[in-house]
């Protein structure tokens, strides 16, 4: 009984296998899948009857549509055979028995009565496994990153080490389809109906790559903040997502030869946020402070500074109080220079005016102020 089971299970199946079918993206897909198996059509919209073939075997002259922005990789008895990387439609042929098809031209006898004494000799089951997988060759968003704990690095900016804890996303892209599905994909995905997403919190591949890229964020702040091309600036990362990708990736691929072995790389980054630690951000407020009061921007700074006192020293001491301050500010080689001090101006009436007069001239004083400080040098 079993014996004609299996005879008729291999003709059966042989017969089902001789029809063409049209193979394409499986439905309700992902948009961040990575890597699926091509799904045969056996009806559309109510017409054909290609409906009991065997999932893993194609039919000579069966046709594969491969959609914009996707691979076709094929595989035969677990073998990488082929790979196209441009999209249109394409059509298969083998040289395997169990591909051979009387309507691919591949004549009556052979395709039937040898398919159907191989089967059974596998117990009415094709003695081969055939399989087309659709790979992404875009850009696959929304693998996200975050950090439980402060991360440590070494700031070029600060001039110190730094700590935070960070959380963003990355963009992946599959830069080798066969290196990944050769090094990466485990196997259980190499089959019919599954489906390798990056994001999908059930997949461990995935989960592998996660922690890898929370390893390598401190390097990768580091080679971001200590490259001088990008001006040393941690302020400019959240705002070069290409960037600080590069650094990142560059950081992966060191630790973990992401591109070399596994055919990925990080191609754009976007952090939702950097939040430091207590000791960095009292360090950051120091660093923006002394920005802040460097150069040109400095002078205007110390200016302002010295124009308010002198205000207020006028209105809380009246001539005296502001006799002093541009006295202070004569030995600073005046307002147009505070930052280029000079020897002190001798102690006589016609240096005392002169000081007096430049500060008039700059709106620091009012004429009532200088001739106060006018009188009282001359001792009127």
């Amino acid at each position: 009984m079993g014996l004609v089971q299996a005879v008729v299970g291999a003709v059966g199946g042989a017969l089902g296998d001789q029809w063409k079918d049209f193979y394409t993206v499986p439905d309700g897909l992902p948009p961040t899948a990575a890597l699926f198996a091509a799904v045969p059509r056996g009806t559309n919209a109510g017409r054909g009857s290609n409906t009991h073939g065997s999932s893993n075997i194609i039919t000579n002259g069966s046709k594969i549509v491969v959609p914009e922005g996707y691979g076709l990789l094929l595989m035969q008895d677990g073998k990488i055979t082929g790979f196209a990387a441009e999209p249109g439609g394409y059509e298969w042929r083998s040289d395997d028995i169990n591909s051979k098809s009387i309507f691919a031209g591949d004549g009556i006898v052979a395709p039937l009565i040898t398919q159907s004494w191989e089967r059974f000799k596998f117990g009415g089951q094709p003695g081969s496994q055939q399989l087309a997988f659709f790979v992404s060759l875009k850009e696959l968003p929304d693998n996200r990153f975050g950090t439980q704990s402060e991360i440590y690095w070494d700031d070029g900016y600060l001039n110190a080490q730094v700590g935070a804890v960070t959380r963003g996303s990355y963009t992946l892209k599959i830069v080798d389809p066969i290196l990944f599905v050769k090094n990466f994909v485990p196997a259980t995905y190499l089959q019919p109906g599954k489906v390798f997403d990056f994001t999908d919190i059930d997949n461990a591949a995935a989960s592998q790559l996660f922690n890898e890229v929370v390893g390598s964020l401190a390097p990768a702040f580091s080679l971001y903040t200590n490259d001088p091309s990008k001006g040393n600036r941690i302020t400019k990362i959240q705002q070069d997502s290409v960037g600080f990708a590069k650094s990142l990736s560059d950081a992966v691929e060191n630790a973990y030869q992401w591109r070399s072995d596994r055919g990925l790389a990080i191609v754009k980054t976007a952090i939702v946020s950097i939040e430091y630690d207590a000791n960095t951000r009292e360090l950051l407020k120091t660093v923006q402070r002394a920005d802040a009061l460097a150069g040109a921007r400095g002078n205007s700074n110390l200016q302002a500074s010295v124009a308010q006192g002198i205000q207020a020293a006028g209105e809380n001491g009246g001539t005296a109080g502001v006799m002093g301050i541009g006295m202070a500010s004569g030995m600073l080689g005046g307002i147009g220079g505070l930052q280029q001090p000079i020897a002190p101006a001798a102690d006589d009436p016609v240096a005392k005016l002169k000081k007096a007069k430049e500060m008039l001239d700059l709106g620091l004083i009012t004429q009532a102020d200088y001739d106060a400080l006018k009188a009282k040098a001359l001792g009127l």
